[in-house]
């Protein structure tokens, strides 16, 4: 296999639900955590590739990201990771890993007895020529521990604990004063309480607890310092954003004298009567490396109606101007700003989803919001992370002066339980414990540049998904953690869409297919609908009156998908569902697993199952969408994987009873199907998946067991006594294998070859002789 080149063509991973899982370095790098991972992506790419790698490590899930500072003259790039599983990783890239997109990680560090949530670098004036870096992480033990990252070695230098108890949720800390000498560290999470403690020596540091900031009413979700202007003089402002829907800044000022009070107006509550919220003036005083700080209240802002996740600064180096930016759940991300003739810090921008109109359910990404927001290196990019999983990116145009939505990434949150091509191999589907089905396409933008993205999302539902299989060029069927099945259509605007960016697709079909599709406010079942004209308005309805009512946050316009680029987040999870157009009903309990024949005639499906009454595979037609009786008959637990042969001839089943089964078709009436052998102890273990060889003359196929063993079985030949199925070669592998697979299609020199993984996420892909069934080669693919 020495002629054969494999290369990343598509990596597609969500983002994890946390508020300090992502930072955005100065190469424009965004690292974030991704289930246990922390993939890698540069929104200002050559080409839009999304994640350009994954690199793996943990064991948990991912809570905590942040880049180091750069030191002066410095190649290499430091990135700090803390996970679940209680560990701080270093990972460390030069600037060719960093264009490559790989990391490697150079320390672990398990000092921490519950999860990571938060790490702070230290934030200074300008870059350092120190080679010692401080930060620090506050874990889940309801501690905050101070480290030093020397060379390659991380040394604990102090530990908190949080007294009064708490969990923290954010962390930060800068250098305090002019020589930058003293350092503070603020700390909030699951109280309503900033703690700020101090540290008069930066080489030495020891913080003690010197003020405690009160005001918010809720956790407070994220604290960012950041210097008020340029000058050596100027104050440090900390601004801390908490879960009762407003954000305080306070000014860190140097000396005895407290700061002249900001413009009045300030503070939008100050005189006003506001009960049980009066905004204390209260001057706190710090004392560090024999010079004289105090904190004290400086604005309270006001804008956001639901919870508020992250906030973040940006400061302009050339002007001094501050924006803050602020991400909240209530699905919109704010850059404020500080009016320069009264003071008040008011909203600049307002960008997300805007309207009022919320979507069908709570799945659609309506609800839930956004969980951080990020600022790129130079001011002029922001993106957020929000309940899907999916980044949204937007670019600030400077001529038309107004924030423009870009490309982001998007990618399933939680396990992908199947994945099948369309028929003709056009576009991959994908569905998931998340509860979506997506559509994954390969973006032709001309001059041989092409980028697959997430081009739709047929299906967003109540219940896990578990399995899926393409029915023809436009259909699909999908089952989960529900007793019946369900058949989609493709709807014209996806078509169309597809058809335009990727060239897929015939267009003699495309005006019968239904305009496009939505959910019903209290429903599973996505509903064929028509476009409306773009200037038609939509009222509201109420959906317990109606249960058919539109919901005008989901209504489709007729130009929704006329775009010449993959479609935004807020057009994925709104107006690419595909309509339902057929249940299947039999199953007593959840879909395990399904198959559609070839030729698209057939489906066979199977369901969670403890006893042989229920571990039974029933087949349903597909021209009046019927069940055929009587169904089949073969196991006594749960299958775990079902196979149509090439030529739909014989059908293969594999299952939790450690049992392999081949049905064959009935030469008289093609809808019959009856055991030709079955295997009782197949594998020692239960076996997870099976696949067909491309083998034209006799019965070749491949099981995988969690005995850690691949089998290929094959049909003795003709001319000899026992031609039934039997044994050819075990293939040995380091762990349970969960997936197998083979080319539909033999290669040159008559080898099969044969695609394995494993649960730890290994995959092989294997040479094999179409005669005497030896391993010739193993190729083994590279971890992303």
């Amino acid at each position: 296999m020495d002629n054969y080149q494999v290369g990343v063509e598509y990596l597609c991973a969500g983002a994890n639900r946390h508020t300090a899982v992502a930072d955005w370095n100065d190469d424009g790098i965004v690292a974030f955590g991704a289930d246990s991972h922390i993939a890698l992506w540069r929104p200002h790419g050559s080409s839009p590739r999304g994640v350009t790698s994954l690199n793996s490590g943990h064991e948990g899930i991912v809570k905590a990201v942040k880049f180091l500072p750069r030191l002066e003259g410095e190649s290499k790039t430091y990135l700090l990771s803390g996970a679940d599983d209680q560990c701080l990783k270093v990972w460390e890239f030069s600037d060719e890993d960093a264009e490559a997109g790989t990391a490697s990680c150079i320390k672990t560090v398990h000092d921490h007895t519950a999860p990571i949530n938060c790490i702070a670098t230290l934030h200074e004036r300008a870059p350092s020529g120190q080679a010692t870096r401080i930060f620090a992480t506050g874990a889940a033990d309801a501690t905050i521990k101070v480290w030093t990252l020397e060379g390659n070695e991380v040394r604990l230098l102090q530990t908190i604990k949080t007294a009064p108890k708490f969990f923290p949720l954010s962390v930060a800390l800068s250098t305090l004063g002019q020589d930058g000498e003293a350092l503070v560290l603020a700390v909030a999470g699951t109280r309503d309480i900033v703690q700020v403690f101090v540290s008069s020596s930066r080489d030495s540091p020891e913080f003690l607890l010197q003020a405690t900031l009160s005001g918010h009413e809720g956790w407070i979700r994220s604290l960012d310092f950041t210097w008020e202007g340029n000058g050596s003089e100027d104050d440090l402002i900390l601004a801390s954003a908490s879960q009762d829907k407003y954000i305080r800044l306070w000014r860190l000022h140097q000396g005895k004298e407290l700061p002249a009070a900001s413009a009045n107006g300030a503070d939008p509550s100050i005189g006003a009567y506001l009960p049980g919220r009066s905004p204390s003036n209260k001057a706190h005083r710090l004392r560090a490396a024999e010079k004289d700080f105090s904190i004290t209240f400086e604005a309270l802002l006001l804008g956001h109606d639901d919870w508020i996740y992250s906030a973040k600064w940006y400061s302009d180096r050339s002007t001094g101007k501050l924006q803050l930016l602020s991400a909240s759940a209530d699905n919109t991300l704010a850059i404020w700003e500080a009016d320069p003739s009264s003071g008040i810090w008011v909203t600049t921008v307002r960008l997300g989803e805007i309207s009022r109109e919320k979507g069908a359910t709570t799945a659609t990404g309506s609800t839930g919001g956004f969980w951080t927001g990020l600022w790129s290196p130079n001011g002029n990019s922001v993106t957020c992370l929000g309940r899907t999983g999916s980044w949204r990116l937007w670019n600030y145009n400077r001529e038309q002066d107004q924030w423009i939505p870009h490309i982001g990434i998007s990618g399933h949150t939680r396990a992908v339980t199947g994945i099948a091509w369309s028929k003709n191999g056009d576009y991959l589907l994908s569905t998931s414990l998340d509860q979506t089905t997506r559509l994954h396409a390969s973006w032709d933008k001309g001059a041989g540049q092409k980028t697959w993205h997430e081009m739709a999302r047929p299906q967003i539902h109540g219940y896990d998904l578990n399995c899926i299989d393409s029915l023809g060029s436009s259909k699909f069927v999908s089952g989960a953690d529900e007793k019946l099945m369900r058949v989609f259509d493709e709807p014209k605007a996806v078509a169309k869409l597809l058809s335009r960016l990727c060239d897929i697709g015939n267009e003699e079909n495309v005006e019968a297919m239904p305009d496009a599709a939505n959910m019903p406010v209290l429903g599973l079942s996505n509903k064929a609908i028509e476009a409306v004209d773009d200037d038609l308005e939509v009222q509201a309805a109420n959906p317990e009156t109606d249960r058919d009512a539109l919901d005008p946050g989901s209504t489709v316009r007729k130009s929704a998908l006329e775009i010449d680029h993959p479609p935004f987040e807020d057009s994925l999870s709104r107006q690419t569902l595909w309509p339902e157009i057929e249940k299947l009903y039999g199953h007593g309990y959840e879909i395990s697993c399904l198959a559609v024949s070839h030729d698209g005639t057939l489906i066979a499906s199977a369901c969670k199952a403890s006893s042989v009454n229920h571990a039974v595979i029933r087949l349903f037609e597909t021209e009046r969408w019927t069940e055929v009786k009587p169904p089949l008959t073969a196991h006594s637990l749960t299958a775990t994987r079902l196979r149509f042969s090439l030529d739909d001839r014989h059908l293969l089943s594999v299952g939790r009873d450690r049992q392999w089964a081949v049905f064959e078709r009935d030469s008289d009436n093609k809808h019959s199907y009856k055991l030709l052998q079955s295997n009782p102890k197949g594998h020692s273990r239960m076996i997870l998946d099976a696949a067909w060889a491309p083998s034209t003359d006799s019965l070749v196929f491949a099981t995988a067991g969690r005995d850690k063993q691949v089998k290929i079985w094959r049909q003795a030949s003709p001319d000899s006594a026992d031609t039934g199925l039997s044994c050819a070669i075990t293939i040995p592998e380091s762990h349970p294998v969960t997936a197998v697979d083979f080319l539909p299609r033999n290669s040159e020199n008559g080898t099969y070859l044969l695609a394995v993984g494993t649960e730890t996420g290994k995959i092989s892909i294997y040479s094999i002789a179409a005669t005497s069934f030896n391993v010739s080669s193993t190729l083994n693919l590279r971890p992303e």
